[in-house]
C-alpha cells in the first residue's frame, strides 16, 4: 500500500501502512495469549468460572461471551489487514484527519494508568518469591524508597526496564517475545493445576465454596446476583466481553502485520474462542483444588505458589507469571500508547517515542501508585468510552465505507478526512451522545437502573454507532 506525498503532521515510518507482514496464524494466537495470562486476566478468568456456579454454566457464559468476542476482534482486525494502518491511523476516516488524536489519547490514557498497574503486578510476583529470603524480608522492612519499600521500587524498576528491552527494536521484537512467552505460561499453568489436583485428590468446580465466602472474594469481579442465576450468567458474558474493551480498538495494531487474512483468522479462532475457554477452565480448576487443599479462595496464581513448599516450583511459577503480565503490558498497553502518542505529532515522536512517553508516565506514578486508590474508577470511567469510539469506528468502515477505504488519504491534510478542518463535528456528536449513556449517566446519576452500568460499554457501542450513522446517512 502506497501513500501519496503524505503531509509531515500526519505520517512517520512507524504509522505507514505495514509492508514487512510476518505474522502468522501462531503470532496472532500469542496475542491473545500475552493478552490474557496475566495476573488480573487470571483473577477474572477464575472469578467469572466460579460464578458460573457448574461446569454447564461456564461453557454457555464464557462460551458465548468468547465468540462475541471473536466476532468483534475479526471486524477491527480485518480492518488492520487491509489497510495496514495502526488504529489512531484508522480514526482519521471517522474522526477527521487531527480530531483522531481525541481517541487516540483516550486510549493512550488508559494505557499509560494500566502500564503502571500492570508493571507493580509482574513485580509484586517477584517481590513475594524475594521475601523467602530472610535478607530480602529485612531489607523490605527497613528500606524505603518514594513511599514504597526498597525491594518494591527494585523490582518495579527491573520490570519496567525489562519491558523497553522488548520494544527497544520494534514490533518484530514484540512478535517474537510473544512466540515463546505464552506457550511458556500455558506450560506453567498446566503445571499449578496438576500439583493442586493431585495433591487435593480431586476435581472439582467450585460448588463445594460456600456462597458467602465466594461473593466476597470475587466482589471486584463486579457482577451481580448469586452464581449459577440467570442474571449471574448474563452478567458474566458481559463482563468477560467488557475486558477486551481497550483491544477491540488497537488490535489493528497487530493485525497490520497479519499475513492475509486466513492467517488473522485462524489465529483469532485458536487464540480466542479455544484459548479463553481453556484458560477459564484450567483458572477455575486450579482455584477449586486451591480451596481443598489451602482452606482459602485464592483468586490469583502467585497466592497460590508463594504457599508452595517447593523453592523451585515457587520460583518457576513467579517468574512465569511476571513474564505473562509483562505479556500484556506489552500488548495491551505499550504497544498502542506507543502509536496513540506518535500520531499527535508524527514528525516529532516515532514508535519508539511513543513508547518511552508511556513508560515514562507510568515510572511518575508509582511513588503514588493510583492503581491501588479510587483513581481506578476515573480510569474505568475513561476507558467506558470507548464503546463508542468502537461503534464508530466500525459502522464507519463497514456500513458507510462498506469496508474499502482510501489508504493514502489518511495521510494527506486537505483529502476526504479534512471534513471540518481535519475534524468530523458529527463523530464527536455521535461520541458525546454514546459517551452520556456508556459513562456519564450510569456512573454520576441514579437515572438509569443500577443494571445498565454493566452493559454500558455496549449501549455505548450501540448508541455511539446508531447516531454516527443517522447523521452520516444525512449527507446522501
Amino acid at each position: 500500500m502506497q501513500t501519496e506525498q503524505p503531509s509531515p503532521r500526519l505520517y512517520n515510518e512507524d504509522l505507514a501502512p505495514a509492508t514487512d507482514r510476518k505474522w502468522g496464524a501462531f503470532s496472532i494466537f500469542n496475542v491473545w495469549t500475552s493478552d490474557v495470562h496475566s495476573l488480573w486476566g487470571y483473577y477474572l478468568a477464575a472469578s467469572l468460572f466460579l460464578l458460573c456456579g457448574n461446569l454447564m454454566n461456564f461453557v454457555l457464559a464464557i462460551g458465548f461471551g468468547s465468540l462475541v468476542i471473536y466476532a468483534l476482534m475479526q471486524m477491527v482486525g480485518i480492518a488492520g489487514v487491509r489497510t495496514g494502518v495502526p488504529f489512531p491511523v484508522l480514526a482519521r476516516a471517522s474522526f477527521g484527519t487531527f480530531g483522531a488524536n481525541v481517541p487516540a489519547l483516550v486510549r493512550a490514557v488508559v494505557a499509560c494508568f494500566w502500564y503502571g498497574a500492570q508493571t507493580a503486578a509482574a513485580s509484586g510476583a517477584i517481590v513475594a518469591l524475594a521475601l523467602r529470603h530472610p535478607a530480602m524480608l529485612e531489607f523490605h522492612q527497613s528500606t524505603q524508597i518514594l513511599g514504597h519499600s526498597g525491594l518494591e521500587f527494585l523490582c518495579f524498576l527491573l520490570v519496567w526496564v525489562l519491558q523497553l528491552l522488548i520494544i527497544q527494536n520494534g514490533m518484530e521484537t514484540v512478535r517474537r517475545f510473544q512466540d515463546w512467552a505464552g506457550p511458556a505460561v500455558w506450560v506453567m499453568m498446566l503445571i499449578l493445576a496438576i500439583y493442586l489436583i493431585v495433591k487435593s485428590g480431586k476435581l472439582t468446580f467450585g460448588s463445594e465454596i460456600p456462597e458467602e465466602i465466594l461473593l466476597q472474594a470475587t466482589k471486584d469481579a463486579g457482577v451481580p446476583g448469586t452464581p449459577g442465576s440467570f442474571i449471574t450468567l448474563m452478567a458474566v458474558a458481559a463482563t468477560w466481553i467488557t475486558y477486551f474493551a481497550a483491544l477491540y480498538l488497537n488490535f489493528c495494531d497487530f493485525s497490520r502485520y497479519a499475513k492475509d487474512e486466513s492467517a488473522l483468522r485462524r489465529g483469532n479462532a485458536w487464540g480466542l474462542p479455544v484459548n479463553l475457554l481453556a484458560f477459564c477452565l484450567v483458572a477455575g480448576v486450579t482455584t477449586s483444588a486451591a480451596w481443598h487443599v489451602y482452606g482459602e479462595v485464592l483468586l490469583y496464581p502467585d497466592q497460590i505458589s508463594a504457599k508452595f513448599d517447593s523453592l523451585f516450583l515457587s520460583i518457576l511459577a513467579a517468574v512465569t507469571f511476571a513474564v505473562a503480565t509483562l505479556g500484556i503490558n506489552v500488548v495491551a498497553n505499550f504497544v498502542s500508547a506507543a502509536f496513540d502518542f506518535s500520531n499527535t505529532f508524527p514528525s516529532k515522536i516515532s514508535f519508539r517515542g511513543g513508547g518511552l512517553i508511556a513508560a515514562l508516565i507510568a515510572l511518575a506514578l508509582f511513588p503514588w501508585s493510583p492503581w491501588d486508590t479510587n483513581a481506578a474508577h476515573f480510569v474505568n470511567f475513561i476507558g467506558s468510552t470507548m464503546g463508542p469510539i468502537f461503534g464508530i469506528l466500525m459502522v464507519d468502515y463497514y456500513l458507510i465505507r462498506k469496508g474499502v477505504l482510501n489508504v493514502a488519504a489518511l495521510y494527506q491534510e486537505n483529502g476526504e478526512f479534512r471534513f471540518q478542518g481535519g475534524w468530523h463535528v458529527k463523530a464527536f456528536i455521535a461520541f458525546g451522545v454514546g459517551i452520556l449513556f456508556s459513562s456519564v449517566l450510569p456512573t454520576m446519576t441514579n437515572i438509569l437502573p443500577s443494571w445498565w452500568a454493566t452493559y454500558g460499554w455496549f449501549f455505548g457501542v450501540a448508541i455511539g454507532g446508531a447516531t454516527y450513522y443517522i447523521l452520516r446517512s444525512m449527507d446522501r
